[in-house]
This record gives structure tokens, C-alpha cells and sequence, in this order.
């Protein structure tokens, strides 16, 4: 188990450092000048030659790509922002908390609802319990989720002034980013339980354990659950990898100083080592995700951790033959 590990670690690590490369290199071949972007329209042609020296703009585009990496993966220096002036891991180390944060509520929540009612979906195929959780699952998946955050705002902020519209301060801030993606978020959950718990009620083990004279709630639990979760685990896992990306809409909504607006930020200015840095952070982040993802397939069915294992032998067999 522990080489399939390694080895899923290391394909992580090239998975990085591809990504590195296309974001550095997308960054340098997009029109526009990020000197003459941050210097004005007022700019000289030779203040803007000087601030692209100075930037570090002026050099070959493998001698620039090579340093890049020897900064970033050697020395961990991530560099200093373009438009702000500070140095860029400053800036993610406090805006990361408030994106995960969020995200890790909305997910946990999302899960919290959404299984059970796509469970109680499944159980109740064709009754009107059933036909409810879709209608309200497929009315809140076609809302956008920035209308609906513009609709809370009016009315928790600004007419009955309940919670504040925008910004951070106290927990209340958070009241209203939470409810915004945990409306959209569980539907999704709901949906993919109900269709996974449909395929396993049909199984002949399911079938065999309920002729057994099993109580209904342990077959759900012991025997229908664990084998309807693979569906369930991939998309838990999809949603930590795009924790940033499934925020940028609240945080932007809501004026909330994290990395997806950091990102975004950055985009619009130029900013290409953030750009560059926070992308890298999320193939990092979703290179992980998946892995943990196949680790708990490991873990909840036994089949594929019999796999892990044989593979595992297999290897330590070839290397002993070829010792022989």
C-alpha cells in the first residue's frame, strides 16, 4: 500500500510541475504588457523598458521559465506581487483560512443534507417525497449562484438589515456566503445519492439480506451505504480540489478578501507571479484531493484495496525473480 502511495506522490509532483510550466508559459504569450499595464498610460517607452528589466521581463523565455522553477521549487521563494509590493505567501497565508473556511462549511453542510435526503429519494422512488427533492434539487442547481446571493444581500441586509452585506469582521460576515453555496451545494449531494442508492437497491445482495429478515435500517446502513458511496467520495473529492475556485463567486459577491479574489485580482492587473502562484497551489490541492479520493476507495471497499495489495506483491515478487 505504502509504494502506491509513493508512487501516487510522486505523480502529484509531476502533475505540479506541468502545471507550472503552462501557467508560466500561458502568462508570458497572452497579449498585453504588465510594465506598461502598471506604469500607465503616461509611461515613457523608456521607463517602460526599465520596469521590465526591472521585473525581470527582458530575458530569454527558457532562461526566465529555469529560474522560475529554481525559485519556486528549489528555494520555495514564491515571489512578491507585481501590484500590491508584498511578498505573495504573506498574502495566501491569510487569505486561504477565510476560502477554506467557507467552503469546508458550505461542503460539510452540503453532505449533511444531501445524503440523507437523497437516501430518503431513493427509498421513496416515485412518491411524491422522491418527486420533490428533484423539482427543488433541479430549481436551485438552475439558479445562478450570484443572483441568489444578490437576492439574500436585499433581503437579510438591506431591508431587514439582519446581517451585513459584505466584508469580514464577525462570524455574522459569514452567515450569508454559507447559506448562498450551501442552497446549490446539497442539491448536487442529494441527486448523486439518489441515483448511486438506486443502482445498489437492485442488487442481488440487497435482494439476499432483506430475505434474511435483516431490519430495513441496517440494510441501508450496512450493506446499501457503504457501496453506494464511491460516487459520493468522487465528489467530495472534486469539491476539495476547486475549494478556491467554487468561492470566487461569494468572495467576489460579498467582498470577501481571499484567494479567489486574489486570483481574480491578479488576472486583471497583470499580476503574473500571483497568477502563476495560486495555480500552482491549486493543482497542488487538487493532485491531493484525488489522492486522498483513492486512498478512502481503498478504505470503504475492500475489492480495491485487494488491488492496492496484489499489485503491491506483484512488484516485490518481479524484484525478487530479478535478484534470483
Amino acid at each position: 500500500m505504502y509504494r502506491y502511495v509513493l508512487k501516487r506522490l510522486l505523480m502529484s509532483l509531476v502533475v505540479i510541475l506541468v502545471a507550472a510550466v503552462l501557467i508560466f508559459t500561458i502568462m508570458n504569450v497572452v497579449p498585453g504588457d504588465p510594465a506598461a499595464a502598471l506604469l500607465g498610460d503616461d509611461a515613457t517607452y523608456e521607463e517602460i523598458l526599465a520596469k521590465r528589466q526591472a521585473m525581470g521581463l527582458d530575458g530569454p523565455f527558457m532562461v526566465r521559465l529555469g529560474q522560475y522553477l529554481y525559485k519556486f521549487f528549489i528555494k520555495w521563494d514564491f515571489g512578491t506581487s507585481w501590484f500590491y509590493g508584498t511578498p505573495i505567501i504573506n498574502e495566501v497565508a491569510v487569505r486561504l483560512p477565510r476560502t477554506v473556511f467557507i467552503s469546508l462549511i458550505n461542503l460539510f453542510i452540503s453532505l449533511a443534507v444531501g445524503i440523507p435526503v437523497g437516501i430518503m429519494a431513493a427509498l421513496k422512488r416515485g412518491k411524491w417525497q422522491d418527486r420533490g427533492v428533484l423539482s427543488l434539487a433541479m430549481l436551485f442547481q438552475a439558479i445562478p449562484s450570484f443572483w441568489l446571493s444578490m437576492e439574500l444581500i436585499l433581503l437579510f441586509a438591506v431591508r431587514l438589515k439582519w446581517l451585513p452585506a459584505s466584508g469580514i469582521g464577525s462570524w455574522r460576515h459569514y452567515i450569508l456566503p454559507i447559506i448562498s453555496g450551501l442552497l446549490g451545494g446539497w442539491c448536487g449531494n442529494a441527486r448523486t445519492t439518489r441515483q448511486s442508492m438506486l443502482q445498489v437497491m437492485r442488487d442481488d445482495y440487497i435482494t439476499t439480506a432483506r430475505a434474511k429478515g435483516l431490519p430495513e435500517g441496517r440494510v441501508i446502513i450496512h450493506h446499501m451505504l457503504p457501496n453506494a458511496l464511491m460516487p459520493i467520495i468522487t465528489m467530495v473529492g472534486g469539491a476539495i480540489g476547486g475549494i478556491v475556485g467554487g468561492a470566487l463567486v461569494l468572495e467576489r459577491t460579498f467582498s470577501i478578501p481571499g484567494v479567489g479574489t486574489y486570483l481574480l485580482s491578479a488576472v486583471n492587473n497583470r499580476d503574473y507571479p500571483v497568477v502563476e502562484t495560486v495555480t500552482i497551489l491549486l493543482a497542488a490541492v487538487n493532485a491531493l484531493s484525488m489522492l486522498l479520493v483513492d486512498l478512502t476507495y481503498g478504505f470503504v471497499d475492500p475489492r480495491i484495496k485487494a488491488q492496492y495489495v496484489s499489485s503491491t506483491n506483484k512488484g516485490r515478487r518481479a524484484v525478487k525473480s530479478a535478484k534470483s
